[in-house]
């Protein structure tokens, strides 16, 4: 069985949803980003301000100029970056849980008993969704918003994982959403884990 399992996913894919569902079918906690930057926040190390201002900010400049040993000198992103990644690994090593975002994927790639999975769908499935949940919001609006939060997901699975956001080799499982459903989607994820 597995007890950590990772949901990476497009925006307006369902991931969230997903995740949440895989959570309380299997009865394991659910970490999504807000309790990630919370458990980022106790640590000390940052305040709620900083996380708000730099979260999924691809730095400008990388401070090579920097100590690498020198973690409060490191430019801020690369701080909530790595406190992020001690949650993270926190949650994980409990087991039992969900995890959505943040590069679990490949932070907790070499933890056994773990699944990694990526939710994808069609732009117009994505453009539905969120189109609802935003309803005063123009459809090309949406539409931009859609492209921009997942160009901005692929800068930052770049810059900090050196991997590609959304490729295969870095999952154990891609499911579409728009093709098989929020429900399938969910009833093959919970199958996948008992395995």
């Amino acid at each position: 069985m597995k007890n950590i399992i990772t949901i990476s996913r497009e925006f307006g894919a369902g991931g969230g949803t997903i995740g949440k569902a895989v959570a309380e079918r299997l009865g394991y906690y659910y970490c999504d980003k807000d309790i990630i930057v919370r458990a980022a926040v106790e640590s000390g190390n940052l305040t709620p301000e900083e996380i708000r201002y730099f979260d999924e900010i691809v730095p400008r400049e990388f401070g090579f100029g920097q100590s690498l040993f020198d973690f409060y000198n490191k430019p801020l992103d690369q701080r909530l970056y790595n406190a992020q990644k001690e949650a993270i690994r926190k949650v994980a090593e409990k087991g039992n849980c969900v995890i959505v975002g943040r590069n679990a994927n490949i932070i907790l790639k070499e933890y056994d008993r773990s699944l990694h999975v990526f939710i994808s769908a069609t732009e117009h499935f994505r453009v539905k969704r969120i189109a609802e949940r935003m309803p005063d919001l123009p459809e090309d609006k949406v539409i931009e918003r859609v492209h921009a939060v997942d160009k901005a997901r692929q800068k930052y699975c770049k810059h900090y994982t050196d991997t590609i956001f959304g490729n295969a080799d870095y999952y154990d499982l891609t499911l579409k959403s728009s093709l098989f459903g929020l429900e399938n989607c969910i009833d093959i994820i919970c199958n996948a884990a008992k395995l």
